[in-house]
């Protein structure tokens, strides 16, 4: 089968490996819809491990079914995610899900998302796949890791109708966060991002665009009766994004770390203020199970819309070009990987 292989954001080249294997506990799925993810071209994250097969956000159709499951069958169009808690820990039975150990470090895909065909192990065919209603698309159904990680950060910050929420990073994240945040009453809502046609998909979908490089607070004081964010959403890991943030939080709101910098890149915090005014920091990383299945839910009800954010659709042959694409960041939304086309 033909897979993409990665060594970095530029050089992600069409090799050849054999078709997995199926033990008992596994299935196998023939790749249909793999997204690139922001995090699949964060080079000093990736290329450790390099050179490997990527891709997490992934939906296709079971071809072969291990001995001992009974809860997918051939043909089944399945979402699968590679990552899932243990259910068992500590961390899970607190409700951390994903900082459960068995999360953060067992991926149970060989190879991965951005293959011909993906074998699914263990605890992802129990509680990582999804069978796609018949209204959902493969194209949508590739969107349920990715809005699923959203659910878990606007849950941990107890979004309220009427809230202002300022979303500080418009790439896929960040837009996702801005349909959700309004498909749940959210009063005004308003997005930074240093990319113009990022700007204006945040527009259409309804926020109040902010170049990056303007004065962020003036402005959202000017347009929000001279009050700051109730939530402000932090979906760009540059370490001006999250500098930004202490600076944009109304009193009694709440900062969400959705995304950070990079290892290493500190931030000088000034506690008193935030002490003073009730502001709550949060983190959010990943998206548990429950989160998938809400996820899901949203797309099947048409609550939150996906495909409009869909600007490149390549073949498993152009995976290259698509990397350089997501790297480079401004003329794309979400770039999907179609192995069979």
């Amino acid at each position: 089968m033909l897979v993409g292989m990665y060594y970095n954001n530029k050089k992600v080249e069409l090799e050849e490996m054999p078709v997995p294997e199926v033990g008992p506990h596994d299935i196998l799925i023939k790749v249909m819809a793999s997204g690139i993810c922001g995090s699949d071209v964060l080079e000093w994250y990736r290329i450790k491990k390099a050179p490997l097969v990527l891709g997490h956000e992934v939906t296709g159709e079971v071809v072969e079914v291990g001995s001992s499951i009974s809860n997918f069958k051939k043909g089944d169009r399945v979402f699968t995610t590679h990552h899932v808690p243990c259910g068992q820990c500590y961390w899970c039975q607190k409700g951390h899900e994903t900082a459960c150990d068995f999360f953060q470090t067992k991926n149970n895909f060989t190879p991965g998302g951005f293959s011909e065909y993906l074998r699914v192990s263990g605890k992802s065919v129990e509680t990582g796949t999804l069978v796609l209603p018949e209204t959902v698309s493969y194209e949508e159904g590739s969107f349920v890791e990715p809005l699923g990680t959203v659910v878990r950060g606007i849950d941990a910050i107890g979004l309220k109708k009427g809230d202002t929420v300022i979303v500080l990073g418009c790439g896929i994240a960040g837009l996702l966060m801005i349909k959700l945040c309004l498909s749940l009453g959210a009063g005004k809502v308003f997005a930074t991002d240093i990319y113009n046609n990022r700007l204006e998909a945040a527009k259409r979908l309804g926020a109040e665009p902010i170049h990056a490089g303007e004065d962020i607070e003036g402005i959202l004081r000017s347009k929000n009766n001279d009050r700051l964010a109730d939530k402000v959403i932090v979906c760009a890991g540059a370490l001006s994004a999250a500098q930004q943030s202490l600076k944009l939080v109304e009193r009694g709101g709440t900062i969400l770390f959705f995304a950070v910098p990079n290892p290493g890149d500190l931030v000088e915090i000034d506690f008193s203020p935030l002490w003073r005014n009730d502001v709550t920091i949060k983190t959010c990383y990943g998206a548990a199970p429950i989160d998938n299945i809400k996820a899901l839910a949203l797309i099947e009800k048409n609550i939150v819309k996906v495909t409009d954010l869909i600007t490149h659709r390549l073949s498993l042959r152009d995976i290259g070009r698509g990397f350089e694409i997501v790297a480079k960041g401004d003329d794309c939304l979400k770039v999907i990987i179609k192995p069979f086309e």
